[in-house]
């Protein structure tokens, strides 16, 4: 199944049709604990269990564990936001694109000069591949978020792979050294797809000693589910530095394509030579405002899923299988075989993981969703596990 056909974008009405269906969906309780522990911080509690529950939009009961998405949705103030630029999206609303970005600066202490909003974060990663390492290379980790290297290969541009150090961090060094002349070098953080942290002090150093005109591109889509040190400030104290953050992990806005690029205005005014100043829907802006303005949602969502992760890497590892030490919403789990027939066998009993990592094959990432569905993949992974 390729990526179009599995993330198809939901229009603005639309999701405000199925906003009373997502309400309920966020705040269903597990098989094995009770509603409370489970429900999205904000949203209602019910005692039904969410695999009870058909995916309103696909019209099925398959476990979705595969693109790292939020099981919990936006948060409920959020959905409200959202409705409204739903039925007020005749008009385009660029103030509150404003205002987003003056919420976030103001919130993370950075010039609000230094913030700059896209359809997603993928987007000002696409157009850094172009501006830096077109006539250059890019370094990168191995296995980390692939859209880096195929954003390479479509402008050109030479890929150096790195492998992850012992500690499943980036081995910056060896990226310094993988190329003196790179244009750019992407460092994900926590990184995807193993969910593992590289220390602060790496990164710097990764900052401070990269060439000359290099842009270092640090991915913190992630940053919410752990205790990383964020690097905004290293922002502000080195030019070629970009940061990119999204809505649509934590937040759980993934459909709504929101992500934020933080970098000096030189930089940024480079990335909008390719993005034409174009700017996001007015439900996305609401959406991510109600968001930032929720004071315990990261703090809580942020708990749910290290609970829900430490337990089903308790269960895997109690089975005999080695989990990397994550701090994200997703692992990878040493199978000690290759991982592609794992991954088509659990899709035959539905349920959907990661896709294979060429630099692991022999691993399997699974992203975390509610503890129902975690038990419902453990339960589907020991049988394939034992019979295939």
């Amino acid at each position: 199944m390729t990526d179009l056909s599995r993330r198809h974008f939901v229009t603005a009405a639309t999701l405000a049709s199925l906003a009373p269906q997502l309400a309920v969906a966020r705040g269903l309780a597990t098989e094995n604990s009770t509603a409370a522990d489970n429900a999205a911080p904000g949203a209602p509690s019910s005692g039904a269990s969410p695999l009870a529950i058909r995916d309103p939009i696909f019209n099925d009961d398959i476990v979705r564990l595969d693109y790292n998405e939020s099981p919990y949705g936006p948060c409920a103030p959020a959905v409200k936001a959202m409705e409204l630029g739903a039925r007020q999206s005749g008009r385009y609303y660029y103030e509150q694109q404003v205002r987003l970005i003056e919420l976030f600066a103001e919130q993370n202490h950075v010039p609000a000069d230094h913030v700059a909003v896209f359809c997603g974060s993928r987007s000002p990663l696409q157009y850094a591949m172009a501006l830096y390492a077109g006539a250059r290379s890019v370094v990168t980790a191995a296995p980390t978020y692939d859209s880096v290297a195929n954003g390479a290969a479509e402008v050109g541009a030479r890929v150096h792979e790195v492998p992850l150090d012992e500690r499943h961090a980036h081995d910056v060094r060896g990226m310094l050294a993988a190329d003196d002349q790179a244009g750019a070098i992407y460092l994900c953080n926590p990184n995807n797809p193993t969910g593992t942290l590289t220390p602060y002090e790496d990164i710097k150093h990764l900052v401070v000693n990269k060439p000359a005109g290099c842009l270092a591109i640090i991915d913190e889509a992630y940053i919410h589910f752990s205790d990383a040190q964020p690097c905004l400030g290293l922002v502000l104290k080195h030019p070629d530095v970009l940061v990119l953050r999204t809505f649509s992990k934590l937040y759980g806005m993934a459909g709504a394509r929101l992500g934020l690029a933080i970098a000096s205005p030189e930089v940024l005014d480079k990335l909008q030579t390719l993005n034409g100043h174009n700017f996001i829907s007015v439900s996305a802006s609401l959406g991510g405002i109600a968001s930032l303005q929720q004071p315990q949602l990261v703090a809580e969502r942020k708990q749910t899923n290290q609970r829900v992760l430490q337990d089903t890497v308790s269960k895997l590892q109690a089975a005999g299988y080695r989990c990397t030490e994550a701090q994200a919403n997703c692992l990878m789990v040493a199978l000690k075989r290759p991982a592609a027939p794992v991954i088509e066998a659990l899709a035959k009993r539905g349920v959907q993981v990661g896709r294979v990592f060429d630099a692991w094959p022999d691993w399997m990432r699974v992203t975390v969703g509610t503890a129902a569905q975690m038990q419902a993949f453990l339960n589907s992974f020991f049988v394939v596990m034992q019979h295939s």
